[in-house]
């Protein structure tokens, strides 16, 4: 239980201060323990660090897997891309996980370069494979432009999706919707057949 909590209250520091800014120390008093105390649970910083990212990672697919089941088909495909990448966004102004996730998958610890973008590249593919999955039967019913591939559907949706994630790194509401909007209008045009 107390290793959670530990996870819990690293991720909310992790979030707002970055790796170098989370003291293990401000963790420690907020979960209720003394510092040495994390070390029962955890070898140490980077240990914890990891184990909320690949924590934050799993939540951030599990999301993903459920939004963009592909078993779901109730709502059109341009709904379903469309209603997930303003999804995503709103997810990333509420959700410290998902605010966590991002910064850390575009700037992690230096030292921890290598483990981390291990993590970050799994997850992208695994999202990807995801949005592959909504367009194959997109795809088999007409619905995508017949010059268009799937996996070539895809990769453009991709490349919106990593637009719309640096605005929401770097910008505000108004400059990611401003982005989102534009990349979405010239994709689905590209993407739909008529």
């Amino acid at each position: 239980m107390t290793a959670d909590k530990i996870m819990e209250i690293a991720l909310r520091h992790f979030a707002r201060h970055g790796y170098e800014g989370a003291s293990l120390a401000d963790i420690s008093a907020e979960v209720g323990i003394k510092k040495p105390s994390i070390y029962n649970h955890f070898k140490g910083k980077d240990e914890l660090f990891l184990a909320v990212y690949r924590d934050a990672a799993a939540r951030e697919l599990r999301y993903v897997e459920d939004d963009l089941n592909p078993e779901d088909r109730s709502s059109s495909l341009k709904d379903r891309l469309y209603g997930f990448l303003i999804g995503y966004k709103e997810r990333y102004e509420r959700e410290e996980n998902t605010k966590f996730f991002l910064r850390m998958s575009f700037f992690p610890p230096a030292h921890l370069l290598q483990e981390t973008m291990s993590m970050a590249n799994d997850s992208i593919d695994r999202i990807a494979a995801a949005v592959t999955e909504v367009f194959r039967p997109a795809a088999d019913d007409g619905l995508i432009h017949p010059d268009v591939t799937v996996e070539h559907a895809t990769g453009a949706y991709m490349a919106v999706l990593d637009s719309v994630f640096v605005e929401m790194l770097y910008g505000d509401h108004e400059r990611t919707m401003m982005r989102l909007e534009a990349a979405w209008q010239v994709y689905w045009r590209g993407v739909k057949n008529n």
